[in-house]
């Protein structure tokens, strides 16, 4: 489930922790959230958590 956001993550070289942080869940919270295909408009904030994280981390 949830592959090519998990790809993403994994791409980006980023932690699932540093995702969770910025989508705003803890990382268990976040591990539940990817157990099931998810909707539409939670994919897509999802993703936009993985570009703000990269950006926020990788641009110290």
């Amino acid at each position: 489930m949830n592959t090519d956001i998990r790809k993403a993550i994994e791409d980006s070289g980023l932690k699932y922790y540093q995702v969770a942080h910025a989508y705003g869940l803890t990382d268990s919270n976040f591990s539940r959230l990817l157990r099931f295909e998810l909707p539409k408009e939670k994919r897509e904030r999802v993703l936009e958590a993985i570009k703000t994280a990269k950006k926020t981390l990788f641009s110290r």
